[in-house]
Parts: structure tokens; sequence; C-alpha cells
């Protein structure tokens, strides 16, 4: 058996890569590490693994994850760059922390506030990247990597939204406009009095507005890898009253010359061999509710013609496909196992 750490464990994150390598067959949960909630039992802050609520949680040290075949790091950014530092290299580190996703040092400045520790392989397999006028997809990057860096969970639902468009050139790289809602599990489980039940409950409320949210440079960097060209995004994220999932509605100009009937077909063609991605029937718009607790990502794209706009509008679960279930997918290439192992491949409804 594999056998694999996780760091941070005590979080939604790393709770959830927990709960689905519960069902991996091939690997097993070594130690499990938090800061402030060590020398607690793991059923005292995740009373849903049962399986593993009668285990203590360990101090986060080099010692303690030395040792595991892989290690998943789910740590606020800037925590992560240090300890990989200090793993060997043999090991598969798997970064769920911002550390290592981007690849511009000046767009890493502007946006957080720690030294830019460099870029590891980009953890989506299914991202469409054109190289000169050859396209192709992440995944091939990621077989066999030692280091990856997980996507954010707003960049994994615009990026595999609008990637297709892109690189096969029915978008316009300019105008490119994101309204996106996420579940308050996408905050993190620390105690904040703006994410409090009675603040939250029956209200929506935009936040990071004007181009400031951190995931704004790493949507850009994907969509413009994909376009073979830069590409601009206005981002605008606000907050729902759900726990989990995010919804967002991509719109981008239509090129010059193209026809609108043949839009879907390359969302269709992008997508036809994914397990994970499921470009839905025509008029069947995705909800978060059907992606709940699965690795799927749900997508609809049509044409407003009168303007001349492109809408793609995609689901996911922010805990799941949008952060554990893409550290998992990635780790399971980096193992050589099959991509979908341990994978939950449809959703829980109610």
């Amino acid at each position: 058996m594999i056998r694999a750490a996780v760091a941070g464990a005590s979080g939604y994150a790393g709770g959830e890569i927990l709960r689905l390598l519960l069902a991996h067959p091939d690997i097993e949960v070594g130690a499990m590490t938090a800061g402030g909630n060590a020398g607690e039992r793991l059923g005292s802050v995740h009373p849903h693994l049962t399986p593993l609520a009668g285990r203590r949680l360990e101090e986060t040290t080099v010692d303690v994850l030395a040792g595991h075949d892989v290690v998943f790091l789910a740590l606020p950014h800037g925590h992560s760059a240090d300890l990989a530092a200090q793993l060997p290299a043999d090991v598969v580190v798997i970064d769920c922390g911002a550390d290592f996703r981007l690849e511009s040092a000046e767009a890493w400045t502007e946006f957080y506030d720690t030294h830019h520790a460099g870029a590891w392989p980009y953890g989506m397999p299914e991202l469409m990247t054109a190289v000169g006028r050859e396209t192709g997809k992440q995944r091939s990057v990621l077989a066999g990597a030692r280091r990856i860096a997980v996507p954010g969970c707003y960049p994994t639902a615009v990026s595999l939204a609008l990637a297709p468009g892109l690189a096969a050139g029915v978008l316009t790289p300019e105008d490119v406009v994101v309204v996106a809602a996420s579940g308050t599990s996408g905050a993190g489980k620390g105690l904040k009095p703006h994410l409090l039940g009675s603040e939250v409950m029956g209200s929506m409320s935009p936040y990071g507005v004007g181009g400031v949210h951190r995931h704004t440079p790493e949507i850009e960097q994907n969509l413009s890898r994909a376009a073979g060209s830069p590409v601009t995004v206005s981002f605008t994220p606000t907050l729902a009253p759900m726990p989990r999932g995010i919804l967002a509605t991509c719109t981008a100009r239509l090129a010059p010359g193209t026809a609108a009937a043949a839009v879907r077909s390359v969302w269709e063609q992008a997508y036809a061999d994914e397990p994970f991605v499921h470009v839905l029937p025509e008029g069947q718009w995705p909800r978060t509710a059907d992606v709940v607790g699965s690795n799927n990502v749900h997508i609809q794209v049509t044409v407003d013609e009168r303007v001349g706009r492109v809408v793609v509008v995609a689901a996911v679960d922010n805990l799941t496909k949008g952060t554990a279930g893409a550290a998992i997918q990635c780790a399971n290439l980096a193992l050589g196992l099959d991509e979908t192992t341990g994978l939950p491949r449809a959703g829980v409804a109610p």
C-alpha cells in the first residue's frame, strides 16, 4: 500500500482529503497533522470521519511527514514552501495552497504577502494548453511528477468553463467577465464574524470586488495558457448561503466570423473523453446541488447572439473537485495509478 500523510488535516480541505482517501484502494492514511488542534482526536474536529475518529492529530513537522510516499499539504498560503523544501525529492508532494501556482513572481507579489516560492507543475489535468498551433492538455506534465500545485477552487470552475473556447479561437481574449458564487467553506474553517450563520443565511454578498481577489492572476494564467496569448479577466466573487459549491457564470465575446451554431461542439469535443468534466444536454443548466461530494464539473454553454457573447456556466464542489479531489487526481497521475481511482463520480442528493 502507498502511505499518505495529510498536513492540515483539521481543516475543511484536509478533512475532505481524508474522506476521499478512506475510499482509495491503493493509498492508506498515515500521519495526520495540524497546528492548534495538534494532540486532539480527529473525531473532535471531523466527527464524520468515523474510521479515523480515534486517531490523534500530530504536530506538523518534517520528521512526522517524512517516510511517506505522498504528502498532501492542506495549509494556508505561505506555509507550504519551507516545509516542502525539507521533504525528500523522491516524495510526491501535493500542495493544496497557493504557494506554487503562479509562474509570475510579479503577479504573486501583487496579490500575496509572502515571497514567491516558484512554480510547480499545475494540477489541472483537463486544462487546455496551446503551444504554437498545437493544443494539448495539462495532464501530460503531471504523470510521474514529484511536486504538484493543486489549483484554486474558483480557477477550477472558470478555467474549465472557458479554456476550450479560447484554445479553439471561438472566444476573444479581451473582455472576459466572470461572476461566481461560492459556499462558505471556501473561506476555511477559522471563525470569522461575517461567516456566522446569522450573517450568511438568507443573504448573498460580493467580496474581492474590483480585480483584487487572489485567484484573478491564476485564472488569467490558465486562460492565457489555453489561448496562447494574454487574457484579461474581470472577476467578481460572491458569497452564497450554502456550505459547499461554486457556480461560475463566465462570458466572453464571440470571435468574429464564428458561427453561433458551431460553438457548442467545441466544448463537447474538448471534454468528450474526460471522466469528470461533463457538458450537459442542451437546456439543462448546472446546479451546485448536483455536484456535491463528487469530483465532477458540470458545464453548459450557449450564445447570446443579440450581443455576440458566449455564456458558459460551470458548477463544482469547491472542496472535492475544487481542492481535495483534484489533489488525489493529481496524486494518482504522479504515482502511476489510474487517474480516477478512489474518486467519486456521482454526487449526493437531495
